[in-house]
């Protein structure tokens, strides 16, 4: 499945995760993210409401053609940065495992996909993610990083340059956490 395509049409997505995003945004910005989400049908998100998550998807490509993959980055970045965390989540591997925790919390109805801590190559300093979802890669950079980086330092996330990616068209894509 390819960026910015939901795997099934009912799925929504939070207003909380909408507004972190907006908020992302510096303020001389955040007018015209509003009205590309009102473009497409998110009119004034609110916390505690569920949107469409392929409104919200289209509004990513939309973000994605005037801004350019660096902006989706930033925005993924953001998703993580300021959330608290339970005492429990204390290292990097429980930390990557997390992220798929609060992405099901986040949307609902239907298939979304997931994000998942596959190996941790301690020898190699080497952390594999396996991310299965509708969002660009560039944001999901975004979301390992930061989450990576609040128990590592040195952090560099990739795409797997050996594997196909979400970029390329197909269905998931794999990343590499080094420190």
């Amino acid at each position: 499945m390819a960026q910015f395509i939901p795997f099934e049409s009912n799925v929504e997505v939070n207003g909380e995760t909408i507004l972190t995003t907006v908020n992302s945004f510096p303020e001389f910005m955040r007018q015209a993210t509003i009205e590309m989400l009102e473009n497409y049908g998110i009119k004034n998100p609110q916390p505690g409401n569920w949107y469409s998550q392929k409104a919200w998807l289209d509004s990513f490509k939309e973000i994605y053609k005037k801004y350019g993959s660096n902006t989706l980055f930033e925005i993924g970045k953001k998703i993580p940065a300021h959330a608290q965390f339970p005492p429990e989540i204390d290292n990097i591997e429980k930390a990557l495992s997390a992220i798929d925790v609060a992405y099901q919390m986040n949307h609902r109805n239907g298939d979304i996909g997931f994000y998942k801590l596959v190996e941790h190559k301690k020898n190699e300093r080497k952390l594999i993610m396996h991310c299965k979802n509708p969002y660009p890669c560039d944001f999901d950079l975004g979301i390992i990083t930061t989450m990576a980086r609040k128990f590592k330092t040195g952090i560099k996330v990739e795409l797997d340059p050996n594997k196909p990616s979400r970029k390329d068209g197909a269905e998931d894509s794999w990343y590499i956490v080094s420190y």
